[in-house]
């Protein structure tokens, strides 16, 4: 059942992306550019000659026409055309040509067997016309050309093939071409090979945009079935666009949903998205049929709004996201329809919030408000209502080298606990503000920076009494950088080393805080605790570098650093762990990234982290990757990209669980394959997913090659997974 509905769902998928794709996302024809323009309409003003080449050329004083033969050729004011025949008056610039027909000038290129055409409007027809624009192509029984901004085909039709008989056409009565801008066509008939699929009596879009009209996903999942997303693109105008959604899940059922993307100059620009479900759950999760409810609805809202203000010195941002989930309020919070029908988006947020925030920026400071109010009742969150922060960024005090910076804010603030817990209703008050003062001196090689930091905050929390906090900090950086360049010329191991600059960079900071908080009662301020601390920092970077083709290279970038916390009461120093950074880039086509953590106390190696790259070529790459940590996880992976020729590319990944965590099972975790197959045109790819608790995925994936870039992002569908990290399962 699943290998039919794949089947069948993918040529679905191929007929209709193929049939309602745009043909264009560049202009027809190849635009000069507006300086050329202006040098153009600069030597208009001047009185130029025409100039006609030929085999033959006659001229007729009584009719004050040209005529030529051959290999013609004319030229005028940047316009070119060349022909086998030809008759132009030299009076009104009108011509009539034929023969290999090919007109040129500022706006493009046009083929055809015959040509009216008009060299001082620039108007004209030309019939039996061919045009092309990698990867665009075209044919039209007449093509007018109204001006430089537009241009009509009349009974044509374009294509992303240049084959002489493509594999698809949208042929149509009509279709408006305006340069650098749309393209628009009426009464479109759209054909795979010589049969007609689909009948369209409008179709608009932009020439701007690299993305398909119309897309679709099918596979099939463990949770969700097989299924089918589809993503239909609209523009109402070119400020207004959106998409709309209607997906098909076995076990699930329909959902449907729209987005609306606006931009205006005046009141701003944002996005608003609505995705809803009468969700008919057949997957078996909740129990027999008939013993608890199957029925659930299941939507989001979300709206993003920007405006800028004052030459964007100032701007409003405000988000509002609202959740209406029946199925999470009958059966249980492990169901949450982000974390079920967009599980990467819920990954990367799990608790959307909805705030208004104002920012104003000026001269020396800035002032930001904050409305934060809860909409969805179902998680925790802490209300701001409302909270502003006035900031003065760091400015040079006079003519010295002494920088003052000012914090400061005030916060009223309500802490909402998750629904059904009981809430607590009082309103927190909060005042803060913070003082720096920083100092910045070259002392012979060493850059030093000290500085001292005083701040204060005040906290009202009403029946529970008020608190106040004092803090003073200081300390100082120093750094410094050394380097040496070594006459080195080797291509040893094909290092292709030319020189070597070795550099080395390190750096010492002390910082020290002493924190007191008083509890204020009756006006009185007592039962005061002090926290004070001390510590230093250092690093060390070493860094090569050599020249390859003319341009600086890095080799290697190696990074330490480490701390030391000074021992105050209650409580030791101690020697943090030390922290080692290492970037290689022996050769262009291969790379080494690791990090790693030495435990001091312990005397070992607690993580290690790394990814080793390589690059041979275009779709050629291959990588392996860890993440181990001592006496837990350890996680292998790795991926191979590679094309088998140009018709065929291959992929897989692996993440091996090779870890020493008690009770975890280990082994092969996840596998991931694909195969896409180039189909001159456009290019289908299978994918395969096998995750250890997560079952099997199959989807497939038709991309036009003029159009690449692809609807099903993040939130919709599956995200490749990187060498060296753990990959899920999105849709």
């Amino acid at each position: 059942m699943v290998q039919k509905f794949i089947r069948n769902s993918c040529l679905c998928l191929v007929i209709i992306l193929l049939l309602t794709a745009p043909a264009f996302s560049e202009g027809l024809f190849d635009f000069s550019d507006d300086t050329q323009k202006e040098e153009e309409e600069e030597e208009d003003l001047q009185p130029q000659p025409i100039i006609i080449n030929g085999d033959t050329v006659e001229y007729s004083p009584d009719s004050k026409e040209f005529s030529a033969t051959g290999k013609v050729v004319v030229v005028f004011k940047g316009t070119r055309l060349s022909c086998r025949k030809l008759v132009l008056n030299s009076v009104t610039k009108e011509c009539q040509a034929e023969g290999d027909v090919r007109l040129q000038d500022g706006s493009g290129i046009i083929e055809g067997e015959k040509l009216e055409y008009n060299f001082e409007s620039k108007r004209g027809i030309i019939y039996d016309a061919a045009f092309r624009s990698n990867p665009y192509f075209g044919r039209s029984e007449k093509m007018i050309k109204e001006s430089d901004r537009e241009f009509i085909s009349k009974w044509g039709y374009l294509t992303t093939c240049d084959l002489n008989k493509p594999h698809w056409r949208m042929k149509s009565k009509k279709i408006n071409f305006f340069p650098g801008d749309k393209v628009q066509i009426r009464d479109n008939v759209v054909f795979l090979g010589a049969t007609p699929v689909m009948y369209m009596p409008y179709y608009n879009h932009s020439l701007k945009d690299p993305m398909m009209q119309v897309q679709m996903l099918p596979g099939s999942d463990k949770i969700w079935g097989p299924y089918l997303l589809t993503a239909w693109r609209y523009n109402i105008t070119e400020d207004i666009k959106g998409r709309i959604y209607l997906d098909y899940r076995a076990n699930y059922g329909i959902a449907e949903g729209f987005a609306t993307n606006y931009d205006d100059e005046v009141y701003g620009d944002g996005d608003f998205k609505l995705y809803y479900t009468q969700e008919r759950d057949k997957s078996g999760e909740l129990g027999e049929e008939g013993t608890v409810p199957n029925v659930f609805e299941r939507y989001f809202i979300r709206w993003r709004h920007k405006l800028d203000l004052y030459e964007d010195k100032a701007n409003i941002i405000a988000e509002y996201f609202k959740i209406n989930d029946s199925k999470r309020a009958v059966i249980g919070s492990q169901y949450n329809i982000l974390k079920d029908y967009f599980p990467l988006e819920y990954e990367k947020n799990q608790t959307p919030l909805s705030y208004v925030s104002v920012h104003r920026s000026f001269a020396y400071s800035s002032v930001d408000l904050l409305f934060q109010k809860r909409v969805n009742p179902w998680y925790s969150q802490t209300e701001l209502l409302p909270e502003l922060k006035i900031s003065l960024p760091s400015m040079n005090l006079g003519n010295t080298r002494i920088y003052f910076a000012n914090d400061s804010s005030y916060a009223g603030s309500k802490q909402m606990n998750a629904a059904p817990a009981e809430n607590d209703d009082r309103l927190q008050h909060s005042f803060s503000t913070s003082n720096q003062f920083s100092y910045t001196q070259k002392l012979a090689f060493i850059t030093f920076n000290p500085s001292v930091t005083a701040g204060q905050s005040f906290t009202d929390i009403g029946t529970y009494g008020a608190t106040i906090n004092n803090t003073f900090s200081g300390g100082a950086s120093a750094s410094t950088k050394f380097y040496r360049i070594f006459d080195v010329k080797t291509d040893f191991l094909n290092l292709d080393i030319t020189a070597l600059r070795h550099i080395i960079t390190p750096s010492i900071d002390y910082g020290y805080s002493n924190s007191t908080n008083s509890k204020v009662s009756n006006m009185r301020i007592g039962g005061e605790d002090a926290t004070r601390s001390s510590s230093v920092s250092f690093g060390i970077e070493n860094k090569l570098q050599t020249k390859r083709a003319g341009a600086t290279a890095d080799l290697l970038d190696f990074r330490v650093n480490n701390s030391y916390t000074f021992k105050t009461e209650g409580q030791a120093g101690q020697l943090s762990d030390f922290e080692f950074n290492l970037e290689l880039y022996p050769y262009p086509w291969l790379s080494l990234i690791s990090d790693a953590k030495y435990d001091v106390k312990k005397g070992y190696i607690s993580e290690v982290d790394y990814d080793l790259n390589f690059n041979f070529g275009e779709d050629r790459t291959f990588g392996f990757g860890q993440r181990y940590k001592y006496k837990g996880s350890n996680d292998i992976t790795y991926q191979l990209n590679w094309r088998l020729n140009p018709k065929w590319k291959v992929r897989f990944y692996h993440r091996i669980d090779n870890s020493s965590i008690p009770g975890t099972k280990t082994g092969l975790r996840e596998q991931d394959y694909s195969i896409t197959r180039d189909l001159h045109c456009w290019s289908v790819g299978f994918h395969y997913n096998v995750t250890t608790g997560k079952g099997n995925n199959i989807w497939a994936i038709c991309t036009l090659k003029a159009f690449p870039e692809m609807e099903f992002d993040f939130d919709r569908r599956y995200n490749e997974p990187k060498p060296g990290s753990q990959s899920e399962r999105n849709m």
